[in-house]
């Protein structure tokens, strides 16, 4: 294809980049554009420009890719999520959570306390935001009664929660990644834990020892221990493997069950509870829905082909594969300033051109999230960071110099591709 026609069959993607970045950036707020709009202008520009068809059969390619099995798949992973998410957060299993995971820092451990805290809620719950919420209020009033640096412990909670973002069964983040690549979310973590695990392992020795002189003790709350069976079950029956959907059903009948054993929350408001969890996700499934119905336009045009025709002419093995891979998760996440949109957006090129070159699909989706999470965690109009600013009352360039664990992992993530590591993976 000549690079003519491959960059006119491109251009829709280029469209939603420039349109989202360039109005984000006039208007010097990543969020005042819905990235909702910037989709579905770039969705009507991609139907208006493949004029090679007529229109009925554009629409008809565009449903076509809209509402194709992977995506309906993730819609409903999706709604499952977000049902789950709320109806544990409405009935204390968060609070829980945070309280248990409290009540285990060392009080001569502050730093490395909270890092611990971050880690294992954000792997719970699934979610960076959810953790920063939970976490960045209680790292502040610590801040505030020992004076310890404000900017730093912030950071400790940021960079955390990106551990669970990325590895976290029920993160959408993990949940995307593993279905454009058409693998499980267990094989996923196994490869993922390979390179977050130790990473996070050396983060939190260096601040056992950057926090070694300090001695604190917070307060909190008597833990109720029953509210957190429904994360370890979803948790437990993740690792070993059970379907994504059964786990989340599951997760979600514990909530009921729990919510009325403690008198909590009865049927009904158990039932209102999922309603607002899955239309929180409204957002997410309507651009899933669009980037599908775009890919599948791109694809239609030859634009898949052209990107892969250019790419795999510089490839000459699965190390510049996989380099590529995480140039374009990388790329597409700093100008949508989104991770999960980043990977819905390039999780249909990276698979093919992973297939090409035989690269393994686990390691391929471990490389889209780990890639995402990393760039989502050092950016500072990403929306992890701005709501701990905001939270905090910091400015997120303040937060950002002391993310250590984000851009250590984007370091050892590139040295694995380098080194072929893990090898039973690559």
């Amino acid at each position: 294809m000549s690079n003519k026609k491959g960059l006119i069959a491109l251009s829709p993607l280029i469209f939603l980049i420039v349109v989202y970045l360039v109005t984000s950036i006039i208007a010097n707020d990543f969020y005042i554009v819905p990235i909702t709009v910037a989709f579905m202008a770039s969705c009507i520009y991609a139907i208006a420009i493949s004029v090679k068809y007529p229109l009925n059969k554009r629409v008809e390619i565009f449903n076509k890719g809209a509402g194709n099995p992977n995506i309906m798949l993730m819609i409903w992973i999706f709604v499952l999520a977000g049902a789950f998410a709320n109806t544990a957060k409405d009935m204390g299993c968060i609070d829980a959570t945070v309280n248990l995971t409290l009540n285990i820092l060392p009080g001569n451990l502050l730093y490395a306390g909270l890092f611990l805290a971050s880690c294992l809620i954000s792997l719970s719950i699934g979610t960076s935001v959810g953790t920063i919420v939970a976490l960045v209020p209680i790292a502040t009033g610590i801040s505030s009664s020992t004076g310890i640096d404000l900017p730093l412990v912030i950071a400790i909670v940021v960079g955390g929660s990106f551990f669970g973002d990325n590895l976290s069964f029920i993160s959408d983040t993990t949940i995307v990644a593993t279905s454009t690549q058409g693998c499980r979310l267990s094989d996923k973590f196994k490869v993922n834990s390979y390179i977050a695990v130790p990473v996070a392992l050396i983060i939190f020795v260096i601040y056992i020892f950057l926090g070694s002189d300090i001695n604190f003790v917070q307060e909190t709350k008597e833990i109720d221990f029953l509210k957190i069976v429904p994360y370890a079950v979803v948790l437990i029956t993740a690792i070993f493997g059970m379907n994504v959907m059964a786990v989340l059903t599951l997760g979600i009948l514990l909530t009921g069950i729990i919510g009325y054993i403690d008198g909590s929350a009865d049927l009904f408001q158990w039932l209102k509870s999922m309603g607002n969890g899955i239309i929180s996700m409204g957002e997410l499934i309507i651009i899933t829905m669009m980037a599908g119905g775009l890919l599948e336009m791109i694809r239609a045009n030859g634009g898949i082909d052209y990107i892969i025709e250019k790419i795999t002419k510089r490839i000459k093995d699965k190390r510049g594969t996989e380099f590529s891979v995480a140039m374009l998760v990388s790329m597409v996440n700093v100008c949508t300033a989104n991770n999960t949109v980043a990977i819905i957006t390039v999780g249909d090129i990276a698979k093919k051109i992973g297939d090409a070159y035989g690269v393994d699909n686990k390691k391929n989706a471990s490389l889209l999230d780990t890639f995402s999470c990393c760039i989502q965690g050092l950016i500072p109009y990403g929306a992890q960071i701005l709501i701990a600013a905001s939270l905090s009352k910091l400015n997120p360039v303040d937060i950002i110099r002391y993310l250590y664990y984000p851009a250590a992992l984007g370091l050892f993530a590139l040295l694995s591709i380098y080194f072929r590591y893990p090898k039973k993976y690559s």
